[in-house]
C-alpha cells in the first residue's frame, strides 16, 4: 500500500497548481488548469478552468472551492457546460451542519454534516480535492457529497506506469462509485496528487484526464480501467450460473425467431453453450439428469440484439443482460477500452452480452471525434487494417470523413471481409455514401434527408417521387438501416411531459442517470415541429420495412436497456407485426452481421442465447420487457441481481 504524505488539515497536500490534459475517445481535446491560493492553516481557494472542443463545439466549465482556516470547505461554485448539450449553474454554501444550495434559479437548504461540495465528473481538480479529504478522514466506507451523492471509494491495486524509457511511476488505483452513473477509475501518487482519471462525460462518452507527464500513457490507463471495472462487476458469481450440465426449459410458448407459428408447451434443451433440441415438449426427449426450468405462462424466444451500442462503461454489460440482450454491436468507442472489454466478455470472464465491434474512423478536421482520424485515403486504409488486425467486424464512418477518403476505407474493409456502417458524412447524402461503399446506415435522419429534393418546400410524404426513388435505391443496394427511433422520440417529446409517459424504464435507472434523462425534450416553441418530424420518421421506417429494406433494432444512448424494448414497440407503431418487430432485434441483425447460422433463432446447433419473458409479445409487444430470465451463451442470469449491481431498481 502506498503511504500518502502531507495530508494534514489543509487543501495543499502536494502541488498547488497543475494541468490536466483532457481526452475524449482517446483524442486530446482540451485542458483543465487549476490553482490553489492561500497558505496552510489559513483560508485557501482552489480555482479551475476546464475547457475542451468536441466536434467543433467549445465546452467550458469553471469552479471555485473555498476553504476556511483548518481546511474546512465553506463555499463551492460550478458554472458552465459539462458537455455540448448540458449546462450547470451551482452555488453551495456550507455553514454548521447545513448547506444552502442554489441551482439555476432554485435555492434549498439541506443537512450536510461532514459533506464535501462536488458535482459530477468535472472539474478534475475537485476530484483531487475530495480524494485528499477522503484520505485525510481515514478512508471511510462512504463519503458524502453535497448537493446529492454518496461515494464508495475502493483501493483496487497498485500500477506501474511507464512514462519514459527510463522512468516509471508507481500509482494507487481507486474505483469511485456514486460520482457519475457507474464507476470511474482514478490514480493518485504518494502525495495524494491526482495523476489520471478514466470516466465518462455527460454524454456518456469515454473521457480521460491525465497530467502532462503521463499523457503518452493514456491508452494504458484506459485498458487498466476497462479490465478493473468489468472485474469489479463480475466479482459476484451469484449473478449467473454456468450451464455445466444439460439444461431444459419447459412449458413455455416458443417463438423460435424464424417466423414460424408459436409452439405451445415447448421445450428447449441446452448442452454447454449450444441448443441441442427445440420444439413441442411432447416431441422432445429430455436427457435424464437435465436441470429443468419451468417456463409455464412465459414465452421462450431468441436473445435480443442491440445494434447501436456505445459500450463505454462496464455497467452496460449487466444492463443488457437484464434487458434480454445477448449480443450487442458497439458502433464507436475508444479502441483500448473496447478491445479490453470485448476480450473479457467474449471469453466468458465478464458479465455481459457477446460484443461485436465497429471501429470508428472520422476526418482530420475540427469537427472530428476520437483518435482514429483519416485525412487522406492512406490514413483511412491504415486504420481499417488496424481494426481488422484487432478482430473488429465492421468499420463505422463518422461525420467528418471526406468524400475522397470514404471509398478507400470501404474498399479496404471489403477486401478484408469487413462491412461498413455509420453516419453519412457532412457534404454527402446517403446516395453518395452508399455508392462509395457503405453497407449500412445509422440513424433514420440520414434516410429522411436523402428523400428530399433541397428545392422542394412541400411536406414530405411517402408517395413522393423522391421518397420512392430513395426506397428503391436502398432495396437495390441491400442497405441495412438501424433507425434509433427511440432516441428521436426522447429528443422530440415535450420537455414538460414526463419521459415515463412513454418509457417507464426511466423510473428504474440509477439516480445519477435519472436526472440527465428526465431533463430532455423539446422546448415549447419546438414541440410541434419536433413531433411532426418524429411521426414522419415512423412513416419512413414503415415504408422501408414494407419495401424490404432490412431494419435492425438499436438505440444509441437513451434509457439504458429499456429503450431497446421501446425501439421495437415503435416498430409495431410503424406497421411491423409483433413477429417482425421481434425479428428486427433477433434474426435480421444476425443476418446483417453474417451470423445467422449460429445466432438469431432457436434451432439445434445454435448458440444458447435465449430470452424468457412473462406474457405473450405476439399479442402485446411490450411483454418483451417482462424478463423472467436470460441465457447468454449457455450462462443463466436472473434480471434482479443484474439491475441491482449497477444501481438500478429491479
Amino acid at each position: 500500500m502506498l503511504h500518502f504524505l502531507g495530508l494534514a488539515a489543509s487543501l495543499i497536500a502536494g502541488d498547488t497548481s497543475g494541468v490536466f490534459v483532457l481526452h475524449k475517445i482517446g483524442n486530446p481535446i482540451g485542458r483543465e488548469i487549476w490553482h490553489i491560493t492561500g497558505g496552510p492553516g489559513g483560508p485557501q481557494q482552489l480555482s479551475t478552468q476546464f475547457t475542451f472542443t468536441d466536434r467543433g463545439t467549445a465546452v467550458t466549465l469553471t469552479s471555485t472551492l473555498d476553504y476556511a482556516g483548518g481546511g474546512r470547505p465553506t463555499h463551492f461554485t460550478l458554472d458552465g457546460q459539462t458537455s455540448r448539450m448540458s449546462t450547470v449553474s451551482l452555488d453551495v454554501t456550507l455553514f454548521g451542519d447545513s448547506a444552502r444550495i442554489r441551482e439555476d434559479s432554485t435555492t434549498t437548504t439541506v443537512l450536510a454534516k461532514n459533506a464535501f461540495p462536488a458535482r459530477g465528473y468535472a472539474p478534475m481538480a475537485i476530484q483531487q480535492a475530495f480524494m485528499r479529504e477522503w484520505l485525510r478522514r481515514g478512508r471511510p466506507d462512504r463519503f458524502q457529497l453535497v448537493p446529492e451523492a454518496t461515494l464508495e471509494i475502493t483501493a483496487r491495486g497498485i500500477d506501474t506506469i511507464h512514462v519514459a524509457s527510463d522512468r516509471s511511476l508507481i500509482l494507487q488505483r481507486y474505483s469511485v462509485a456514486g460520482l457519475i452513473w457507474g464507476r470511474e477509475t482514478l490514480w493518485l501518487d504518494a502525495r495524494g496528487d491526482l495523476i489520471a482519471v478514466a470516466t465518462v462525460d455527460a454524454e456518456f462518452d469515454p473521457v480521460q484526464a491525465v497530467t502532462e507527464e503521463v499523457a503518452s500513457a493514456t491508452g494504458t490507463f484506459v485498458r487498466l480501467a476497462a479490465a478493473d471495472a468489468i472485474a469489479a462487476l463480475s466479482g459476484s458469481r451469484g449473478n449467473s450460473r454456468t450451464t455445466d450440465t444439460v439444461l431444459a426449459i419447459v412449458g413455455g410458448t416458443l417463438i423460435d425467431g424464424t417466423g414460424a407459428p408459436p409452439v405451445p408447451d415447448a421445450a428447449v434443451v441446452i448442452s454447454g453453450s449450444r441448443i441441442v433440441a427445440v420444439g413441442r415438449r411432447s416431441d422432445i426427449q429430455i436427457p435424464r439428469g437435465a436441470r429443468m426450468i419451468n417456463a409455464t405462462g412465459a414465452t421462450i424466444m431468441p436473445g435480443l440484439w442491440e445494434m447501436h451500442a456505445h459500450y463505454a462503461q462496464a455497467e452496460w454489460g449487466p444492463i443488457y443482460l437484464a434487458s434480454g440482450v445477448t449480443t450487442a454491436r458497439d458502433v464507436g468507442n475508444q479502441f483500448e477500452f473496447l478491445v479490453g472489454a470485448r476480450e473479457v466478455l467474449n471469453s466468458g470472464r465478464g458479465i455481459g452480452p457477446r460484443l461485436l465491434s465497429a471501429g470508428i474512423i472520422d476526418g482530420a478536421g475540427q469537427f472530428g471525434i476520437g483518435l482514429a482520424r483519416a485525412g487522406t485515403p492512406a490514413q483511412g486504409v491504415e486504420w481499417v487494417r488496424r481494426y481488422h488486425a484487432a478482430g473488429f467486424e465492421q468499420i463505422k464512418i463518422y461525420s467528418s470523413i471526406a468524400d475522397s477518403v470514404l471509398p478507400a476505407i470501404t474498399t479496404e474493409a471489403h477486401a478484408l471481409g469487413m462491412t461498413v456502417t455509420g453516419h453519412i458524412p457532412r457534404g454527402m447524402n446517403a446516395y453518395q455514401g452508399i455508392a462509395a461503399g457503405m453497407d449500412q446506415v445509422n440513424h433514420i435522419s440520414f434516410i429522411q434527408q436523402m428523400m428530399r429534393d433541397r428545392s422542394d418546400t412541400m411536406p414530405l410524404t411517402m408517395d413522393m417521387p423522391e421518397a420512392q426513388k430513395a426506397i428503391t435505391f436502398l432495396v437495390e443496394n441491400h442497405t441495412v438501416v438501424d433507425p434509433t427511433i427511440a432516441l428521436y422520440e426522447l429528443n422530440a417529446h415535450p420537455a414538460d411531459q414526463p419521459v415515463s409517459a412513454f418509457e417507464p424504464g426511466v423510473d428504474k435507472v440509477a439516480p445519477e442517470l435519472r436526472q440527465s434523462l428526465t431533463h430532455t425534450g423539446a422546448a415549447p416553441a419546438d414541440t410541434a415541429k419536433r413531433r411532426a418530424q418524429f411521426e414522419l420518421q415512423l412513416q419512413i421506417i414503415g415504408a422501408l420495412h414494407r419495401a424490404g429494406v432490412p431494419i435492425v433494432a438499436g438505440t444509441d444512448l437513451t434509457v439504458p436497456g429499456y429503450s431497446l424494448h421501446r425501439e421495437i414497440e415503435l416498430y409495431v407503431l410503424a406497421g411491423f407485426t409483433p413477429m417482425e418487430a421481434i425479428q428486427a432485434a433477433t434474426l435480421v441483425p444476425a443476418r446483417a452481421m453474417g451470423l445467422e447460422k449460429e445466432s438469431g433463432t432457436l434451432q439445434p446447433g445454435m448458440r444458447a442465447d435465449i430470452l424468457v419473458v412473462n406474457g405473450n409479445p405476439l399479442e402485446r409487444i411490450s411483454d418483451t420487457r417482462t424478463v423472467r430470465f436470460v441465457i447468454a451463451n449457455g450462462r443463466y442470469f436472473e434480471p434482479a441481481p443484474l439491475w441491482k449491481s449497477v444501481g438500478f431498481t429491479p
